[in-house]
């Protein structure tokens, strides 16, 4: 199996199409999907989003990647009510700023439809995931579906799933479970493992045989550098005090022998 990462195309030129006629297609963007339980899903969602960023997106800052949370995803040019909300979705190679102040990701304006999506399953939302969107994800020609049930199966029949679109239809992905019970599928896209772990989503870097960090972690970390360096520089300036002590001693002593002398 693969583990190089994905390269990055260059980036598309964003082609616009005229300003949307929103009265005329009946959109109303008041009205989107109604939103699954929050709460449920919030915290893995943020995660996935968090760890996605870091590795992907440089924090938003890179020009041609664009990721997305339960924004909007219109895949018919004459109707734009024809739309889903992703819980994550993924596109490299586009115009990312010019979809954002578009305010919604149109295929044929960013130049493709996004490379991946990613939905959390929840009570509300999980037929819709395993049916519906996996049709329409393929129509729209989404490369990689990925599924991820915190239930361990309630909501998705399974606590994880991959698919790969071939010549338009999606092909499972091979899922492994490790010895100590996570369970991992390799993305092609990401060239990393997506891993569910008792209900938590993770990912592995093949490249470097480690899980990736999320900002948490990362935050502890250099959090704990800072503070050794710190503890350092303390340790540092101790030294110094003492020393610049013994040095007044010995000086005070010379001056005291000359004086006796």
């Amino acid at each position: 199996m693969m583990t190089t990462t994905a390269q990055t195309p260059a980036m598309l030129p964003y082609v616009k199409r005229g300003e949307i006629d929103y009265a005329s297609l009946e959109y109303n963007p008041d009205e989107p999907e109604p939103m699954p339980e929050a709460m449920e899903q919030e915290f893995v969602v943020n995660e996935i989003l968090g760890i996605m960023h870091s590795r992907f997106t440089d924090f938003k800052t890179r020009p041609d990647v664009f990721l997305s949370s339960n924004t909007i995803l219109c895949y018919d040019p004459a109707n734009l009510n024809v739309r889903r909300q992703p819980d994550i979705y993924l596109a490299f190679g586009v115009d990312q700023a010019a979809i954002r102040r578009r305010k919604l990701y149109l295929p044929w304006e960013a130049g493709k439809p996004p490379d991946l999506a990613l939905e959390v399953g929840s009570e509300s939302t999980g037929s819709e995931d395993t049916i519906v969107k996996h049709r329409v994800y393929a129509t729209v020609g989404i490369s990689e579906y990925w599924r991820f049930d915190p239930s361990g199966g309630e909501h998705h029949g399974e606590p994880m799933s991959g698919w790969v679109l071939r010549d338009g239809t999606y092909h499972p992905v091979e899922l492994t479970t490790e010895p100590d019970g996570v369970l991992k599928g390799y993305s092609e896209l990401m060239g990393l493992y997506l891993c569910w772990d008792e209900g938590w989503p993770r990912f592995y870097d093949p490249a470097t045989g480690a899980y990736l960090e999320n900002w948490r972690q990362e935050r502890a970390a250099h959090q704990a550098e800072r503070a050794a360096h710190e503890a350092e520089l303390a340790a540092h300036e101790a030294e110094r005090a003492l020393l610049l002590a013994e040095n007044e001693r010995l000086l005070a002593r010379v001056r005291r022998l000359e004086s006796e002398s």
